[in-house]
């Protein structure tokens, strides 16, 4: 119930006149006296309609649900606070199912002036459990708990170097906030809250995961990779991709598994870096398979890649569904007996009858068209 938290707060020190209101204002708060209620329409169009004043111009709320529960707290002469989402019906204010409690003078000394509205929905609303009573249940539930109850979850080393609230006082400060940037304050603890444990399980995941999944050690920085680095890169790199490729080596001499998302803008170099850690793999004595969504997109790879390649004695396959019959036989028999350093294709280099006599990185572009277990294969 804690972490159901407010969608908005409203300032109850900052009271609309209904003389005020005008089409731009989105929710209104108000402090009117009911003049006088009417059931209008039958059937399923059944509403009570109440009209409210508060001498500067009148308002119409009205309601479909709860009908019965909110005649009787609707007593004409009465002041109430309403408040709601606002619209217009021929130029005149209108609310729809309102917040609605009684005018209580100096009720609110002591209280909040920041009252949180929660989302409620129609099933509440139609057992007469408003957004206001529903706000006054949270409160009654949190005032009864103490600090103490409501441990710190986070080492106490993180919450004092990056100067956040207490998780007490961080709920209480969302819910009941003395002011606005005492709201902001409890926001911003408890995003970290939330970032820092979902940055706990990945790094779970991932110690389970290299604890039953070894990589290959790629040891040595060989000749494939010394002599188009030296001799025929086509252009200069750039500081982000040197950087990237320095984080591929030092993944690939771990001897854990490497998983990699590199991102970056069409023509920005990833296909380079990409051929690259292939180059290291096959210094390394292993093959590369690279797979992407499209034959026209494979197709594209396997001919920038073979031209990087030119110089350099590595053969390099091609293999999608249109590669058929003799071709496609002969693919196979390399890939399996390592004649192939590096393998380009769709979704057929996945296929149970592809074998690779020793598969060492495995680079899939554009990962979001694959399924999860697609690429699991790879694995």
């Amino acid at each position: 119930m804690l972490q159901y938290y407010p969608f908005r707060h409203i300032d109850r020190t900052q009271v609309d006149k209904i003389g005020n209101l005008h089409s731009g204002t989105e929710y209104a708060y108000v402090r009117a006296t009911l003049q006088r209620t009417e059931i209008a329409g039958s059937g399923r169009g059944r509403r009570l309609v109440a009209k409210f004043s508060d001498g500067s111009g009148t308002l119409e709320a009205v309601w479909f649900q709860g009908i019965q529960w909110i005649e009787k707290i609707l007593q004409p002469g009465k002041e109430y606070l309403l408040f709601g989402k606002l619209g217009f019906f021929m130029s005149n204010p209108q609310m729809a199912h309102p917040d609605l409690e009684y005018f209580v003078a100096g009720l609110a000394d002591g209280k909040p002036h920041l009252e949180p509205i929660y989302s409620c929905t129609e099933k509440l609303k139609a057992r007469g459990i408003t957004a206001s009573s529903f706000s006054k249940f949270v409160e009654q539930i949190f005032f009864q708990l103490a600090e103490k109850d409501l441990p710190e979850n986070l080492p106490a080393t993180i919450v004092k170097d990056y100067k956040m609230l207490s998780r007490y006082d961080a709920l209480k400060q969302i819910h009941f906030p003395k002011s606005q940037k005492h709201y902001e304050h409890a926001v911003r603890r408890l995003k970290f809250e939330e970032l820092f444990f979902a940055q706990m399980r990945i790094n779970l995941i991932r110690l389970h995961r290299h604890q039953y999944s070894k990589g290959l050690t790629f040891e040595t920085v060989g000749e494939n990779f010394n002599e188009f680095y030296k001799n025929h890169l086509p252009f200069s790199l750039t500081n982000a991709q040197k950087r990237v490729i320095k984080e591929i080596r030092q993944d690939t001499a771990t001897g854990k598994q490497m998983n990699r998302l590199l991102q970056g803008d069409v023509g920005s170099g990833k296909t380079i870096v990409a051929f690259l850690a292939m180059l290291l793999a096959a210094d390394n004595n292993c093959q590369s398979v690279l797979m992407a969504p499209t034959e026209i997109l494979a197709q594209q790879h396997y001919t920038a890649i073979t031209e990087l390649a030119k110089a350099l004695e590595i053969n390099i396959g091609f293999l999608t569904g249109s590669v058929k019959g003799k071709a496609r036989k002969k693919i196979l028999e390399e890939a399996a007996n390592g004649t192939i350093t590096i393998l380009i294709g769709t979704h057929a280099v996945i296929q149970d009858k592809v074998e690779f006599h020793n598969l060492g990185l495995a680079v899939v572009d554009e990962q979001h068209k694959f399924g999860v277990a697609q690429r699991a294969q790879l694995w």
